[in-house]
């Protein structure tokens, strides 16, 4: 069995308790160095073989796992975040399941999940945003066209970007041709949730330099959006005078 684990967003103790539980009892870690703590690493057991998939190709990553099922040892491949995200575990999969490979997926916290925490904000705000896009800036990796980043900031819903903190210029220039404003509020967040943690309050037109003057220019997420304000609608959900299943209107 090969189990594809979410390792969260940067903190340690943020990985589900069955990830932790399926990383003590694999014999096999194959952990994406570039972005997982590799504090994580501290709960394999002694003698666990670990691979960093940083400098391996797909081809040898699947040729770990598949060595290690015919040797009946546990295997896990180590994601950051959840591995739904950017995780590219779909080629991995399909490999996996042409060479009749079982496999399970371990879902995890995602680091947009732990920007928003870093912000203490909340991401759909009645009244304000109840859509979130994650979507990144295109590089040597493209975007369908139709996912380019001025149409998506064409729905004014809250966006989190991944994969652009290198790219600032290139996005505040996407974003205002898609409406937002230059002063629209907008945070970068660097390494979510780590110990190195920095939060950069900026706008829209401001988001290379606010980078620039804190030493940005990865591992970060991008948020935008008037989530980031301090006008929003109260819920109706726990509005006195609201009646819904569990609750009468109590005016």
């Amino acid at each position: 069995m090969i189990n594809f684990v979410g390792a969260g967003p940067g903190a340690v103790d943020l990985i589900t308790v069955r990830g932790k539980q399926l990383l003590e009892q694999a014999d096999i870690i194959i952990y994406a160095g570039s972005l997982v703590n590799p504090g994580l690493l501290g709960y394999a057991k002694e003698g666990c073989e670990i691979h960093n998939s940083a400098s391996m190709t797909l081809e040898q990553v699947i040729e770990v796992m598949k060595a290690g099922e015919s040797d009946g040892r546990a295997v896990v491949r180590l994601h950051t975040g959840d591995p739904s995200i950017y995780g590219a575990i779909r080629e991995q999969i399909d490999m996996l399941e042409e060479l009749n490979i079982q496999y399970k997926v371990c879902p995890g916290v995602s680091s947009f999940c732990g920007a928003a925490a870093a912000l203490g904000a909340e991401y759909t705000l009645p009244g304000v945003s109840q859509s979130v896009i994650l979507t990144r800036m295109e590089g040597r990796t493209p975007v369908p066209p139709k996912e380019e980043i001025s149409l998506m900031a064409a729905h004014q819903a809250t966006m989190v970007i991944f994969l652009s903190s290198g790219m600032l210029e290139q996005l505040s220039e996407r974003l205002i041709e898609g409406g937002y404003t230059k002063d629209t509020k907008a945070a970068i967040v660097y390494k979510a949730t780590w110990d190195d943690e920095k939060v950069v309050r900026t706008t829209v037109g401001n988001l290379a330099q606010a980078a620039r003057e804190n030493n940005i220019s990865k591992t970060a997420l991008i948020t935008v959006g008037e989530f980031l304000g301090d006008k929003y609608e109260r819920s109706l959900l726990y509005d006195p005078g609201f009646t819904h299943e569990f609750r009468q209107a109590s005016k």
